[in-house]
């Protein structure tokens, strides 16, 4: 109150006045975010009550998915969602470490900055433009030189076989996870990048006095000093692999039932929901797909909430 009379005795009511409105503003847009969100979450469960009402625990633990018959169970595309999720950070992670370290610590200084600024770039094209990619040019070459040949030369009843079966058209769940990968990696290596280059240089510095290598540098100061925001990174990357649409719509194969393999035609949330909302004529089809909707948002929502976590526990 005393700073307040302060403020008004030294720029006037103009000045006191114009300060009340900013913080109302400010209070009205967090205000109005978090009623989103939870006008979402409502209207995610209001829609999707019906599918949960019919079948109960059965519309996450089935995998039959049947228009014909309206029987729903969403078993398919949750499997199909993580198990692409996993493999594109599995494959993504190491990758986008190695890009961070090399930007950060060996990259000569004339080019690192260029460089980052591509990394950067990457991170932002539509997804739409992965998924044409993948289908025009990686699931046709996947199809001939990889997928095929490790099927002809899998043994009847091994274990290969069992691994590497499915229709050779390059549409599948391992061919969706490697774009998936692909789009994580820019976003990935670039927030990498920026957690590393918080590290004080005097602790690099003091390593290589010491005598250490490049590699121990990175695993025995960098790493340690910024080991919770790696976690959180890792955890955001996981995020946008779990929502991502169009890209994996375009290459996954989009068949319901749980993947046997690898090379296995296959579906996540996320395009279920872009494939067959728009041909939803009966209300329990819809209301099954807006369930799907509200699977998706808690499972991200998880994952999420883990990063920032622990992103808000780091100390720099």
């Amino acid at each position: 109150m005393a700073s307040a009379a302060s403020d008004t005795a030294r720029f006037g009511p103009s000045r006191s006045t114009g300060e009340a409105i900013f913080q109302a503003a400010c209070l009205g847009a967090a205000t109005m975010l978090l009623v989103t969100l939870g006008g979402v979450v409502v209207s995610l469960a209001i829609g999707g009550w019906p599918a949960f009402a019919e079948f109960g625990l059965g519309f996450l633990t089935s995998s039959e998915w049947n228009p014909v018959t309206e029987v729903y169970g969403a078993a398919g595309p949750i499997v199909g969602t993580l198990i692409t999720a996993f493999l594109a950070l599995v494959m993504a992670l190491p990758l986008a470490l190695g890009v961070a370290v090399f930007l950060v610590e060996f990259c000569p200084r004339t080019i690192a900055q260029p460089v980052a600024i591509a990394v950067e770039l990457l991170a932002g094209i539509p997804s739409i433009v992965y998924g044409m990619w993948g289908l025009f040019v990686l699931a046709p070459w996947f199809a001939e030189h990889v997928q095929l040949p490790l099927i002809m030369e899998a043994e009847p009843g091994s274990w290969q076989e069992s691994l590497f079966s499915g229709i050779p058209n390059g549409a599948n769940i391992f061919t969706a996870s490697v774009i998936l990968a692909i789009m994580i990696l820019p976003y990935m290596a670039a927030v990498f990048r920026e957690l590393f280059m918080t590290v004080p240089a005097q602790l690099r510095e003091a390593a290589y006095g010491l005598g250490c290598t490049p590699f121990e540098v990175v695993r025995s100061v960098i790493i340690p000093y910024v080991r919770r925001g790696v976690v959180g990174v890792v955890m955001l990357g996981l995020g946008r692999a779990l929502g991502e649409t169009m890209a994996v719509t375009f290459i996954i194969g989009n068949a319901h039932g749980f993947p046997d393999s690898i090379f296995a035609s296959g579906s996540t949330i996320a395009s279920t929901i872009a494939n067959e909302f728009a041909e939803a004529t009966s209300d329990m089809h819809s209301a099954a797909l807006v369930a799907l909707g509200l699977v998706l948002f808690f499972i991200t929502f998880g994952v999420l909430a883990i990063a920032r976590a622990l992103l808000g526990g780091q100390k720099y």
